[in-house]
């Protein structure tokens, strides 16, 4: 039941923590800022409002926010939130999630092709780049992870008997993971440096320029959806650096969301402080942190031994 309520909470409070990176931006910039509920009064607003659709789509194009909005909800019932065990739970289900992941970006880039647009198609392009150079540090991270563990599941990972955090053995060469993983926080989720989801100019966005045409209620489905997968890392990064493991579950909580908090605003401080990359920049970016995941993992080698 515990389980289940911390589920609840985080589907609830998903929406909040982007208003925190909106608040810290506005902070830097000598503004007030808009509301910490800006993006719920965002969501039901399109609710309410008519889906527009081209004579050049198809069923793909319908389908994309519905499956990206529910992979994303597959991958929070695999993790563990707030100190509680996951939902669902099995041995190599760290693979399903980033799957999982994968696929619901699979069904967005269908849908932007779908479109017969350029410039989404080269958003889509982008996209599909950039996740496949990410993906290859998230792996090489649950292989680092496997050797801490001799586990392939979250539930091992955080909640098990021994949780992998910077307070155990190998949180030094922890810090190298963190710093690799909010890297590739702010290339999946599409956030300054690599992307910036304030901008309007099509040629050098690459999510926002693949959800153009997506109107009312599919571009509320996709906007829950990234506020999901950015939740999802968020809370990875907040597990590394704290185990929760404390007696009260009210109390795990309260320091899983500030921490959690904490978080979402370094995104804001990322992203107030630093200035989008060129095109050119963006993979030596990626990669930068494929390096230092893929060194812990060779000091870790050293620290087990």
């Amino acid at each position: 039941m515990e389980s289940i309520i911390s589920f609840g909470i985080a589907m609830l409070a998903a929406p909040l923590f982007p208003g925190v990176i909106l608040k810290m931006k506005a902070f830097w910039a000598g503004k007030k800022g808009p509301p910490l509920l800006i993006k719920y009064y965002t969501f039901f607003k399109l609710l309410k409002k008519g889906s527009v659709y081209s004579n050049s789509t198809t069923f793909v194009f319908k389908m994309g926010p519905t499956v990206s909005l529910g992979a994303a909800i597959m991958a929070l019932l695999f993790f563990p939130l707030g100190g509680t065990a996951p939902i669902l739970a099995f041995e190599g289900d760290v693979i399903l999630i980033f799957y999982m992941l994968a696929l619901g970006r699979f069904f967005t880039i269908c849908a932007a092709l779908d479109t017969a647009s350029p410039f989404e198609g080269m958003g889509a392009a982008r996209e599909a780049y950039y996740s496949t150079l990410a993906e290859a540090t998230v792996f090489v991270i649950l292989v680092l992870f496997y050797r801490l563990s001799g586990a392939l599941s979250f539930a091992e990972f955080f909640s098990g008997p021994a949780p992998i955090t910077v307070m155990g053995p190998a949180g030094a060469l922890l810090l190298l993971v963190i710093v690799s993983l909010f890297m590739v926080l702010l290339t999946e989720n599409s956030r300054v440096p690599v992307d910036d989801p304030a901008t309007h100019l099509e040629l050098t966005m690459i999510h926002e320029v693949m959800i153009l045409d997506h109107s009312g209620p599919d571009l509320a489905l996709i906007e829950l959806g990234a506020f999901y997968k950015l939740f999802f890392y968020a809370a990875f990064i907040t597990h590394i650096l704290h185990p929760l493991q404390y007696g009260a579950p009210w109390v795990n909580g309260l320091v899983f969301y500030g921490i959690m908090a904490l978080i979402y605003a370094a995104v804001g401080l990322t992203e107030s402080i630093m200035a989008r990359f060129r095109m050119n920049l963006v993979p030596k970016f990626i990669l930068t942190s494929f390096a230092l995941v893929f060194f812990a993992t060779i000091l870790t080698m050293g620290v087990i031994k």
